[in-house]
């Protein structure tokens, strides 16, 4: 959690559900979590983990069928979980940035790269054209994409993927956003424009302060970008704590096999680690421990309730985890 610095977005005991009744148990169950200026948080786990599900409620875009069933969501100040649609529409792209998985699919293939950066400045902050146009031009020199800043017209399927998924930061941060939400943002690109992309958002952190929610399957860039990690099984909150800390010495048992998972360079193998067993069905979760049917380590306590969050700079819901050695 953020201590020493003002958080920008402040979760409390998210809840996310489906709307049918034949379900047992939440989507997301009891989430919480800050984001200080300044700081990146990397959300990990498996898919169906609830990541992609938690970065819709905080746009207020959860699909049809699923619903907050409690919890409150606060950027800075303003509680966000009961605005209108109207009001979201004020938010989202002007306090909160977000950049999707595919910039293919989310850019207008019909519109230039500079007008679809100016149509956000006219929503939301309105202003002369050449003021418009001036600022498009100062954000594409930002992100790296000079050559699109000049008087040439530039459409999507012109660019690169790299060059796309630039292109998408610049529109994101075109009204200088609180937050950024940047979900899984180096979805097929190859590693050298991964670790660009990547370069850049954390330039942008540090230049304008931005609070960034990384979404991501690799946790080798979580470990390499982001300050501290928060763990998702099942839509259970797992683990959190400082992102070095985090990968040198997991407590709970899903991170460490996370880790675990992950091929060492020059490691010389058979067989890759795996974990056992499949994440269960959306909405089918068993009332104890989430991960407890796949765990080596649970007892039947695990499988009788459910752990509760230990306290401290890395917080764990384990009733078994790791011991942390001191230094």
């Amino acid at each position: 959690m953020v201590a020493d610095q003002e958080a920008v977005l402040s979760v409390s005991h998210l809840r996310l559900a489906l709307s049918e009744s034949d379900v047992t148990g939440n989507l997301v169950e009891d989430l919480s979590f800050e984001i200080g200026r300044g700081e990146m948080l990397a959300f990990v786990g498996e898919s169906g983990s609830g990541k992609s599900l938690t970065a819709a409620a905080l746009l207020g875009l959860l699909p049809p069928g699923i619903k907050q069933t409690s919890g409150s969501i606060r950027l800075g100040s303003q509680e966000l979980t009961m605005l209108s649609e109207r009001q979201w529409r004020r938010i989202r792209g002007r306090d909160i940035g977000f950049v999707f998985q595919n910039p293919l699919t989310a850019l207008n293939p019909s519109a230039s790269i500079r007008a679809q950066i100016e149509e956000v400045l006219r929503v939301h902050a309105g202003g002369a054209r050449r003021h418009r146009e001036d600022r498009a031009a100062q954000l594409l020199r930002e992100v790296g994409l000079a050559d699109l800043a000049g008087p040439q017209t530039y459409y999507p399927h012109q660019l690169s993927g790299g060059m796309r998924q630039r292109a998408l930061i610049a529109i994101a941060l075109a009204c200088n956003p609180r937050l950024l939400i940047a979900d899984e943002p180096t979805t097929a690109l190859d590693v050298l424009v991964q670790a660009q992309i990547l370069d850049l958002l954390a330039r942008l952190q540090r230049e304008r302060g931005l609070a960034i929610l990384f979404i991501t399957h690799d946790l080798t860039q979580a470990a390499r970008y982001a300050q501290r990690v928060l763990v998702l099984y099942a839509g259970r909150f797992m683990e959190e704590g400082n992102a070095a800390a985090f990968f040198k010495e997991p407590r709970h048992p899903y991170s460490r096999a996370l880790r675990d998972a992950i091929p060492a360079f020059g490691q010389e193998t058979n067989r890759l680690f795996e974990i056992p067993g499949s994440a269960p069905e959306a909405g089918h979760y068993p009332p104890c421990c989430r991960f407890a049917p796949r765990c080596t380590r649970r007892t039947k306590q695990c499988e009788q309730s459910s752990p509760p969050l230990s306290a401290g700079a890395t917080c764990c819901a384990c009733f078994h985890p790791y011991e942390a050695h001191r230094p």
